[in-house]
This record gives C-alpha cells, structure tokens and sequence, in this order.
C-alpha cells in the first residue's frame, strides 16, 4: 500500500507543479566595461544584483558586458 502523500510516477506533487508553472522571468543590461575600472564596475553592478553572463570586444563598440538578473514580478 502507497503513503497518501507520495505522488505517483505520472502525476507531478503540487510543488513540482507550482515550480513548472512559475517561469522565472530575466531583464538584461549592457555596460561598456573599461579596462582600468572593470573591478569596479563588475562589484558595483553584482552588488545590484546583475550577473554578467557574456563579453564582446568590438572595435566599433570596445568592451561590452551582457548581464542578467530576475525580473521583479
């Protein structure tokens, strides 16, 4: 006999549902990142919760970083 509790192998718990239906959302940024302040600028930025995902180097654009944090709902 099986506890009340325990889902069964097709049918998902109510947290692993509610966890399915809620999608985390992101918001993006992008900051030139100059060389002699890339420290601080990296610190400044993370201390607001962005977290730098890529780098590109251009020599149209220079340095830019790609940062992602979760969206406030």
């Amino acid at each position: 006999m099986r506890p009340q509790n325990q889902a069964t192998k097709n049918q998902p718990t109510d947290s692993v549902s509610q966890e399915v239906n809620a999608v985390q959302k992101w918001e993006y940024a992008t900051v030139p990142l100059i060389s002699h302040a890339l420290q601080e600028i990296l610190n400044q930025w993370g201390e607001e919760g962005w977290e730098l995902v890529q780098v590109v180097e251009s020599q149209a654009t220079g340095t830019t970083g790609y940062l992602k944090r979760p969206k406030e709902s």
